[in-house]
């Protein structure tokens, strides 16, 4: 199976460049199962539903979220009825939506998705290694899924090395988003699972997190909001994961970053052009 995760989406530039990429590179790698963070892709916070069948529409499988994940108020109601729409499984009990996802991919597997929210320097929030855990025990890799995918959206390094390796030779991708700049440790796990801390962003990288860099300064010199915080809008780079994974044991056998377009210096799975 050929698995491209990218990561959050940014503003218009962010969706325009990921809605152009998504049917580009689905065709050139001949990939099998497509995510998209897209969080931030309304006006840099939360998504609206026409932005979702919009990147359902390119090609996308499935669509995660994070702690903006609700910013939009109207998505309460149309996460519900989006089944490819997926929130962080950790939030409270009672939260419209759904954490997880039984997916098809191209190629007929049978793809689960789940969503977490990391719980250091981020709000208040239930367990997301247990509530990861839970949803594997119910659903566990090849006899109830034949490959796994993690987003985890959280704020430090270390609880996202310390997710791969509790989750390693569980799932098939753990792949970190929310911090908007890409690491540069993908890798496989000893037990199989492709991990990279973070996958960084689909936006304008000349720019403080995907916005403009005028009231971040300003905030940070003066410790004062200004006005309200607005995406850059210059060239964006399409940022993400690819994974190749074993059809018979739903583990990783390759993985390398990917970098389209903006100004960030470009990488592509290579491995997958003949």
């Amino acid at each position: 199976m050929r698995l491209l995760f990218l990561g959050d989406i940014v503003g218009r530039a962010g969706r325009r460049a990921a809605v152009e990429a998504i049917p580009r590179l689905r065709k050139r790698y001949d990939l099998d199962f497509v995510v998209i963070n897209a969080e931030n892709a309304a006006g840099g916070f939360g998504i609206t539903e026409t932005i979702h069948l919009e990147l359902i529409d390119a090609g996308a499988d499935a669509v995660t979220l994070g702690n903006h994940a609700f910013d939009q108020k109207d998505t309460l109601v149309f996460i519900e009825r989006q089944d490819r729409l997926i929130r962080p499984i950790n939030f409270p009990p009672g939260t419209p939506g759904r954490g997880a996802a039984l997916l098809k991919a191209r190629n007929g597997a049978d793809v689960l998705v789940i969503n977490a929210m990391g719980r250091v320097f981020m709000n208040e929030i239930d367990c997301p290694f247990r509530a990861i855990d839970n949803e594997l025990q119910a659903c566990p890799l090849n006899t109830g899924a034949d490959a796994i995918l993690i987003d985890f959206h959280a704020e430090a390094t270390s609880e996202k090395q310390a997710l791969g390796h509790f989750l390693d030779g569980r799932v098939s991708v753990v792949v970190g988003t929310h911090t908007h700049t890409p690491t540069s440790d993908e890798r496989i796990l000893s037990g199989g699972t492709a991990y990279m801390s973070d996958a960084g962003m689909c936006g304008d990288y000349n720019s403080v997190l995907g916005m403009d860099p005028g009231e971040p300064i300003s905030r940070f010199l003066t410790r004062l909001p200004r006005e309200r915080f607005e995406p850059a809008l210059g060239p964006a780079t399409v940022a993400g994961l690819a994974v190749e994974i074993d059809d018979r044991t739903g583990l990783a056998t390759r993985v390398k970053s990917l970098r389209l377009g903006g100004v960030l210096e470009p990488t592509e799975p290579l491995f997958w052009v003949e």
